[in-house]
């Protein structure tokens, strides 16, 4: 039986070697994938800008009156944290936007000067 363990164990270490070949090439990321990456972040952006100005403007039409108040500040403060993770969505995607757009451009330069050499 030791044979066959062998056999499986050195095709079961060509088949990592191969995988991690791919997951190398893999790694290396181009301008495009980060021009993508970019183009992606801002549309969410755009997205998330829209849905919480509709957000801001239901709550502002909509405004909760309860007579009792604790309810009253429980409805201020869901309201104030919707408001918030739709902002907060809003800016991370803009700031991950801009990184990306930032890489992107760097990305070109240094794909040029790698060439070069």
């Amino acid at each position: 039986m030791e044979p066959f363990q062998q056999s499986s164990n050195s095709s079961d270490e060509e088949k990592l070697n191969k995988a991690d070949e791919k997951s190398s090439l893999s790694k290396e990321k181009g301008p495009l994938s980060f021009l993508s990456g970019a183009l992606t972040s801002i549309f969410f952006t755009w997205l998330s800008f829209f849905i919480s100005k509709k957000v801001v403007i239901y709550f502002a039409l909509h405004s909760p009156s309860y007579t009792s108040p604790i309810a009253q500040s429980i409805a201020s403060a869901m309201k104030t944290l919707a408001i918030g993770i739709c902002f907060l969505a809003t800016f991370t995607f803009g700031f991950i936007g801009i990184g990306l757009t930032i890489v992107f451009i760097r990305s070109l330069f240094t794909v040029n000067s790698i060439k070069d050499d």
